[in-house]
């Protein structure tokens, strides 16, 4: 089923051996005792991690938004997932950008070294990497 395990690879159980698994070893997904301890676990190791996004500010914009959650590992868990979707889209502006630079360089006679090349993020590069994930960026009509 699409969704039940986001994402995360689970390797087969111990009792399966080089040749096969045996008749015995069963999946981790049909053992609920087994994915609460998990997810325990999990929650144990997000309270000693500090995410880049700080706990307060996702607090702020949770309660402007009409979201309160008295529990800290919920805002330390949407400021994990609020982390991982930033990295993602500097990602792949960052990669807008090496490609819109690298078609610009074919255009021109000087050519510079991909080592020493350095890359600034701008809104031609960051707007289709947002609109990867359905958000639309448009410029003011203000600024050209």
């Amino acid at each position: 089923m699409i969704g039940t395990n986001f994402g995360i690879f689970r390797p087969a159980n111990a009792s399966s051996t080089s040749n096969g698994p045996t008749q015995n070893s069963t999946s981790n997904t049909g053992n609920p005792i087994q994915e609460g301890s998990q997810l325990s676990d999990f929650l144990l190791q997000l309270e000693d991690y500090v995410p880049t996004v700080p706990d307060p500010v996702t607090a702020f914009y949770l309660n402007s938004a009409g979201f309160d959650s008295n529990d800290p590992r919920i805002v330390r868990l949407i400021s994990v997932a609020t982390q991982k979707f930033i990295s993602d889209v500097a990602n792949d502006a960052l990669q807008h950008c090496k490609t819109r630079t690298n078609n610009q360089q074919n255009g021109s006679a000087k050519m510079i070294k991909p080592k020493d090349r350095k890359y600034t993020m701008t809104m031609e590069d960051l707007a289709p990497a947002l609109a990867d994930y359905g958000i639309t960026v448009r410029k003011s009509q203000y600024f050209p």
